[in-house]
């Protein structure tokens, strides 16, 4: 400091801070000497608290406002200080101002991916990431925890060590919350809130508060996601006879409007003798798939018949598909009993076993169960 910033400090009987930042934490009130006028003038604003040190022990904490320091607004300081001049010499303290409004749009992120099981793909790696926001809730915790002597705080100096604690505590609630893969998304709020409750009192132990911690995204491998794409576009595709024949008849309507010589010629031959063929194919079943037409029922034979498949409620779970065959063995092992819940392709709803008239047959070849002795 210079020697006009020394003069400067004698007659300045002002302390106060304004915030033209947005990531200060703690700003200590800088004074030469860490001299400060008996009868100064604090003024403490909205979102700002004033802590008072004296040779490096906490004393007088301020709320909002504006205060005159004197032996009256300083009870701890008081105690403290012999004031031997008749309380008017200056005395040495320090004075730090902690903002204490929230600090939004903070990041946090997994680096590395998540493993865990999944009960439909089996093992995957899942990365999240989001956002949160803190609020210093106890300054003098803040202080004595975090911010120690370090005259200016801010948030990029303790992120990291509070990111690393989102991602821990993430990885354990997701790990044994047992969502499904596919169901993370329609949870990303319940989760948000569990994880900000559970690590609540973490933060509490630096004096800062988790007013809000959201989840932005949760998401699988490259690899797995093309995959996964993939097999949504098959079930769109739905009946992939009806898409080639759609595809064949698209570009035999481009050939149609670009009627060119050479490789175009053998492009649209080639793609008309396959709409040919695709168009015999489907007069000969009468235009109703696989289905012979009629006059033609020798030609064809009809397709193999599908074994019905069963699904049956095991402990609160659903297991299956199984076949006749696999029930009537559940059935004879005492595996699945009467009042069981099954379903099969074609019912509404799940059902007792023994009203599945297909199984109720088999529980008729099993005596019923012995009466009470």
């Amino acid at each position: 400091m210079s020697f006009w910033d020394r003069i400067r400090g004698e007659f300045v009987d002002v302390i106060e801070w304004t915030d033209d930042s947005q990531d200060t934490l703690v700003h200590r009130f800088e004074r030469y000497g860490n001299e400060i006028k008996y009868g100064a003038m604090l003024t403490v604003r909205e979102g700002q608290v004033a802590v008072l040190v004296n040779e490096g022990r906490l004393a007088d904490v301020y709320q909002p406002g504006l205060y005159k320091l004197e032996t009256s607004n300083m009870p701890i300081m008081t105690t403290i200080m012999s004031w031997p001049h008749g309380f008017e010499s200056p005395f040495k303290a320090e004075v730090y101002f902690f903002s204490t409004r929230q600090f939004t749009d903070l990041k946090w992120g997994t680096k590395n991916p998540i493993m865990l099981r999944d009960r439909e793909f089996g093992p995957v790696r899942l990365r999240a990431y989001g956002t949160y926001t803190i609020r210093i809730e106890d300054p003098s915790v803040f202080l004595r925890e975090v911010v120690g002597t370090d005259g200016r705080f801010t948030t990029d100096e303790i992120t990291n060590q509070l990111r690393n604690l989102i991602v821990s505590r993430f990885s354990t609630i997701l790990g044994d919350s047992g969502i499904p893969v596919l169901d993370l998304a329609a949870n990303y709020d319940k989760l948000g809130d569990f994880i900000s409750k559970w690590i609540g009192k973490e933060f509490a132990e630096y004096g800062l508060a988790l007013p809000t911690l959201l989840v932005e995204n949760i998401s699988l491998p490259d690899a797995v996601e093309k995959a996964l794409d993939k097999r949504t576009s098959m079930g769109i595709i739905g009946n992939l006879e009806d898409y080639a024949t759609f595809q064949a008849a698209e570009a035999m309507t481009v050939a149609a409007a670009n009627p060119g010589g050479g490789a175009g010629d053998g492009v649209g031959l080639g793609m008309g003798f396959a709409m040919a063929s695709k168009l015999g194919e489907t007069l000969s079943t009468g235009g109703k798939g696989n289905a012979p037409a009629a006059g033609a029922a020798g030609d064809t034979p009809p397709p193999l018949p599908t074994e019905a498949r069963y699904y049956l409620a095991v402990n609160g779970h659903q297991t299956g598909p199984f076949t006749k065959t696999e029930v009537r063995t559940k059935i004879q092992s005492g595996e699945l009993s009467r009042d069981s819940l099954a379903w099969r392709p074609g019912l509404k709803e799940w059902q007792e076993a023994q009203g599945v008239a297909e199984l109720a047959e088999m529980f008729a070849q099993m005596p019923p169960p012995l009466p009470p002795q």
